[in-house]
């Protein structure tokens, strides 16, 4: 056995066993090290690169690494097998950037006023945002020798007396701190509760005076990026808000090679410990440290996720989602708690799971249809959800279609060399001057620090420019030269946005071609989807009065430059809007309005899924789509260069 030693640049060494021969990307996972892998280790990302420090690795470069980087002992962890006991650095690059996690800051109350906003718009559609938990404060006399009824019993006659309740239900979690929270406060508490009909379940009971909210937690799992508020489960109000990447990433970027890893042995707990045990719950600490509140007060949770995530979260065998004919062991499930899957948040919290459509169309886009109100329009309305997976919804109140591509990664950074997702340092807007063919950019986060990678929106930016400047041409390849184009030994191009030493990595941020094909096979699939989705119904864009843009990819997309590269159907700008994370919202709407729950099965249960995979002429769609911005340019009659 051969010693291993991961160091890193902002925390401790980890020391591991390895046998020899065994991949080191393997032996990193096993000691729970994230190395970002998001192709799942076949050497085709390039992404989960180390540096050698000591020892030896039997690890051939590759095209993702140069011969500079090679020499100064830069390896690809996926394509390493160990010789001797080795130290390797795990860099604290653009990927590891993806998985930090990130508390937004609400004192400017933006992020406040977006899910007010959407409760009043969903109020004002007929959906009541109310549910039966309540807070009441409880007054007992105190026991003596003449009166020694228990606790229980003491606590259960008194709030059936004032809340006019005929059974009382009394979980071992309160029970346990029934006798010191009554005594310390002279058998007068305040309890939260949950009524329903005649009967009542105590979650938490404290001191009279304890003004602590009464919490609900909203989760929107994503294949690449897990975001979550905590809200008070009475008035709405966004106590919290946190996001960091999908600790699963690392088993690949795409569901099917974690569906893959799912299956080795031990994959199903691997699996569900990295989203609850290295993502989930450092989210909600982080949340419950910003809102100054126990866990234990919240009391219900929703989560949103595709089908797959869905599965994964609960530890429930998805190999059948990926196998002809892609039936899931689920679509709804009820009577879950948040214990079962190990979030530590009130023992009897309720785990609300958003309903599944089909085998890629999951609860996330239950829940993001439903934010989005297309059910309660009469107009035809298009709902996009840019994701590793591409889903889209069309329709109205009377009738509402589904369907899913398979986009890949790319709208979230992944698959692309200089990719990341939409946190800071991530550059998520660029224009190019048509002359010099020099870039400006707008970064996430501190406008003065230095870039570390392209999120989702970036790069649609940067290709419509690199299009529109004549820079490359609808196949892609470069057809322009100067100091910001350049080319390696192997002839393929790439445009450098910012050189070492403009970058927060130190390394060169750039877009290459192979970069360009990976993006545009993913906004083909995109196109060729929505396409497909109309014709099927003897419709084209024309009908189209609304689209909705979803996604995690950026602050906003430019909506013109996405039509310009061909991802989107070129109809009037106006009627496109950027939606942000409708999953959460949705979420968010599901834990606090029981009625906004009902509504959202009922979507699922009403709405129709189209398989493209196998249907007749998708597949001719998108290959036409496959170029800048289509095959056929009549459909974009505006997308031209200036060149």
């Amino acid at each position: 056995m051969y010693q291993v030693t991961f160091t890193f640049e902002n925390q401790d060494p980890v020391i591991v066993s390895a046998a020899p021969d065994a991949s080191l990307l393997e032996v990193a996972r096993n000691a729970n090290v994230a190395i970002d892998a998001p192709c799942s280790g076949n050497g085709s990302c390039g992404k989960c690169r180390v540096k050698l420090v000591e020892g030896q690795l039997d690890s051939p470069r590759t095209g993702h690494i140069s011969e500079e980087e090679y020499a100064d002992g830069w390896r690809l962890s996926c394509g390493s097998k160990i010789l001797s006991d080795v130290t390797v650095l795990v860099p604290d690059i653009a990927s590891a950037y993806q998985s930090r996690m990130k508390t937004a800051d609400l004192s400017s109350g933006e992020e406040i006023a977006v899910f007010e906003k959407l409760q009043a718009d969903i109020q004002a559609a007929g959906v009541e945002f109310r549910n039966d938990f309540l807070t009441a404060v409880i007054t007992m006399d105190e026991p003596t020798l003449d009166d020694t009824m228990p606790d229980n019993e003491r606590l259960t006659w008194a709030i059936e007396a004032q809340l006019g309740v005929e059974q009382v239900e009394i979980p071992y979690f309160v029970l346990k701190k029934l006798a010191s929270t009554l005594r310390d406060s002279g058998f007068s508490v305040k309890i939260v509760a949950e009524k329903k009909g005649n009967a009542l379940k105590l979650y938490d009971i404290s001191a009279s005076d304890d003004e602590t909210p009464v919490c609900g937690m909203a989760v929107d799992i994503g294949t690449t990026t897990v975001a979550a508020v905590l809200m008070d489960l009475f008035t709405g109000k966004l106590l919290a808000k946190a996001s960091s990447g999908n600790g699963q990433i690392r088993y690949g970027a795409d569901v099917i090679n974690r569906i893959v890893e799912q299956g080795k042995p031990g994959g199903v707990q691997r699996l569900q410990d990295a989203i609850v045990k290295e993502t989930l719950r450092p989210i909600l600490a982080g949340l419950c440290q910003s809102a100054k509140v126990k866990a234990s007060r919240i009391m219900r949770v929703c989560v949103a996720s595709n089908t797959t995530m869905n599965h994964l979260l609960l530890g429930v065998d998805a190999a059948p989602v990926r196998m002809e004919p892609y039936i899931p062991s689920f679509f709804h499930v009820d009577g879950l708690k948040a214990a079962d899957v190990g979030l530590r948040v009130n023992p009897s919290a309720e785990l609300r799971v958003a309903p599944n459509i089909g085998s890629y169309v999951g609860g996330d886009i239950t829940a993001g249809a439903f934010a989005t109100l297309l059910w309660n329009k009469e107009e035809f309305s298009l709902f996009v959800d840019l994701g590793t997976n591409g889903e889209i919804v069309f329709g109205n109140r009377d009738f509402m279609m589904s369907c899913a591509c398979s986009a890949g990664p790319a709208f979230e950074g992944g698959d692309i060399s200089c990719g990341m997702r939409a946190t800071d340092g991530a550059i998520e807007a660029v224009t190019i001057d048509v002359d010099t063919m020099e870039p400006a950019f707008q970064i996430v986060g501190d406008a003065d620090q230095k870039p570390v990678g392209l999120c989702g929106s970036g790069i649609i930016d940067l290709i419509s420019e690199l299009f529109r400047c004549g820079i490359i041409n609808a196949k892609g390849l470069f057809v322009r030269e100067g100091k910001r184009v350049t080319h390696d030994q192997h002839g393929t191009g790439r445009y450098i946005l910012a050189t070492p030493a403009e970058s927060a990595t130190e390394r060169e941020i750039s877009l290459t071609e192979v970069d360009i094909e990976s993006f545009v096979r993913a906004k083909g699939a995109i196109y060729s989807a929505i396409d497909t989705l109309l014709t099927s119904l003897d419709m084209d864009a024309s009908v189209l009065e609304h689209v909705y843009v979803a996604g995690g990819i950026g602050s906003g997309i430019n909506m013109k430059n996405a039509i310009n590269i061909g991802m989107f159907p070129a109809v009037e700008l106006e009627k496109y809007e950027y939606v942000g994370n409708s999953s959460l919202a949705g979420s968010y709407a599901m834990v606090l309005s029981d009625e906004a729950h009902e509504k959202v099965a009922e979507l699922a249960k009403n709405m129709t899924y189209v398989e493209l995979s196998t249907h007749p002429g998708y597949m001719d769609n998108f290959v036409a789509a496959c170029f800048l911005p289509h095959t056929d340019a009549a459909r974009f009659p505006d997308s031209v260069q200036e060149r």
